[in-house]
């Protein structure tokens, strides 16, 4: 669809952009990146025409963009500028329909039907239509923008230019408005080219990203390989962490902050222990980063709050997620600083110790107990029930976890967890072989994200070796404590 070859250019007086060279499909959002002054708006003004290419060419359709009459251009490019102005006092739905003039014909260009129905068309997919014959000179800045790329749409191109589209838009018409782009592109084929200065946003909606700097080509690739923490940091010249999306396949980064300064804990031990009928807590003064399965916190997070609940082995709720935040409002606890769990366990009988090593310590606070114990290899002989967890297991880590050491925590703490139960002999009531487990067991891995960096927790790894001596010896005497208590 478009071809830029070896193009150079600029202003009279500086050339701003050095031998770029990529291409874009039809039907792909393309995004263009880079900081301040990388080229970006100046490569979207040679794009459109507004610019002349000083060396190089720019071909739309196989045809050099010089070659195109204005016309003919205004039928295959449109542009959204980042400041859009307006020179009269039209009303909206007037401003919108200026984007006609490249269709219309002959001296007298009248208003066709055709005209009409596209222009309301787009004022209702941009939606403008409930303010249409308001004069422009009265909105806001994000319903300008609207009416501006309204206009453009009115062009029906089959390129659409655009710089920096969310600017002045609030949150929920930034997604609106890259949605319906990211729609028109697969539906009608357009082909979207946007600068970006949400690096989110581009690594969110765009097929492909071009990153600028200093006026030529850092990189031409897919997000994933664009928004590199490495990359990004040279380029823009600050601290960065790249993650996942929670929900699609698409990169985020992360800001750094130098200047906040957050709260941090050293130590976290049994002097934080509260206890009392109705629950088990830690609080630390400030938040740890986490991995859980709790009812309430689960996933990574930070928390301060942790809280291990009893409820009775009867315990029935639709919606036990619901039921547990209000136990933890009404409890004085913040739902979303807190990691919640829920056992059927007597809270008499925990077990909670602390373990050093040269450059850190764990502490571990277990509730066990195996009335409804499980062997994970033949878990298809029961059937499924909600019930209570059985088996929760804190560890409490006094130095800083990389994403990798948190995961082998949970693989260690488990493998330990198993060993406890087999050299206990802990039966499986329904197949008679030793469990594994309880059916809902939960675990915790929190971190105070200072101190010794700890990049594995393997079996064989330092921070390993004191987990599985830790929960193994918590969890031996937590199932012990139960089991005397129901003998007697």
């Amino acid at each position: 669809m478009l071809t830029v070859k070896h193009v150079s250019g600029g202003y009279a007086s500086e050339t701003v952009l050095q031998d770029v060279s990529f291409e874009v499909e039809k039907g792909e959002l393309y995004g263009i990146l880079g900081p301040n002054g990388s080229g970006k708006t100046t490569l979207l003004k040679m794009l459109s025409g507004i610019l002349p290419v000083q060396q190089g060419d720019i071909l739309i359709n196989g045809k050099r963009l010089m070659e195109y009459g204005s016309k003919q251009l205004a039928q295959m490019i449109a542009v959204l500028s980042q400041h859009s102005s307006e020179s009269f006092s039209y009303t909206v739905k007037e401003t919108v329909s200026l984007g006609r003039y490249a269709h219309q014909k002959g001296w007298f260009q009248s208003w066709s039907k055709e005209d009409e129905i596209i222009v309301r068309r787009v004022m209702d997919q941009t939606g403008i239509s409930t303010f249409q014959n308001r004069n422009i000179q009265e909105l806001s800045g994000g319903e300008k923008q609207r009416v501006f790329l309204a206009q453009a749409l009115a062009q029906e191109p089959k390129i659409l230019l655009l710089d920096e589209p969310t600017n002045h838009l609030d949150l929920s018409y930034q997604k609106e408005l890259l949605d319906l782009l990211k729609q028109w592109t697969r539906e009608t084929g357009l082909t979207v080219i946007s600068i970006f200065h949400d690096l989110n946003l581009a690594g969110l909606y765009c097929d492909r990203l071009l990153l600028l700097e200093n006026g030529t080509i850092n990189i031409n690739h897919i997000p994933n390989e664009v928004l590199r923490e490495e990359k990004i940091r040279d380029v823009y010249h600050t601290e960065v962490l790249k993650h996942p999306h929670p929900k699609v396949a698409a990169p985020q980064m992360c800001l750094l902050p130098e200047g906040i300064k957050k709260d941090s804990i050293k130590i976290v031990d049994e002097s934080m222990v509260g206890i009392s009928s109705e629950f088990i807590v830690l609080r630390t003064p400030a938040p740890l980063r986490t991995m859980s399965s709790g009812v309430i916190g689960s996933g990574t997070g930070w928390h301060q709050n942790f809280v291990n609940r009893h409820v009775d082995k009867s315990y029935n709720c639709s919606d036990h997620r619901l039921e547990m935040a209000t136990f933890l409002k009404a409890n004085g606890f913040e739902p979303s600083e807190t990691v919640g769990m829920m056992t059927a366990v007597i809270l008499e009988d925990l077990v909670y110790r602390s373990y050093e090593e040269n450059d850190f310590s764990i502490f571990i606070v277990v509730t066990a107990g195996v009335g409804n114990a499980i062997d994970a290899s033949k878990s298809e002989l029961h059937s499924f029930e909600r019930v209570p967890g059985t088996i929760n297991t804190w560890i409490f880590v006094n130095g800083e976890l990389t994403e990798e050491a948190f995961i082998q925590s949970i693989m260690t703490a488990t493998e330990a967890k198993v060993k406890a139960i087999h050299d206990l002999q802990v039966m499986d009531n329904v197949t008679g072989t030793i469990a594994t487990g309880t059916s809902t067991d939960s675990i915790l891995i929190a971190a105070t994200q200072t101190g010794c960096v700890l990049e594995y927790a393997g079996t064989i790894t330092p921070l390993g070796k004191l987990i599985s001596k830790a929960v193994y010896q918590c969890t031996t005497e937590a199932i012990q404590k139960s089991q005397k208590r129901k003998k007697s």
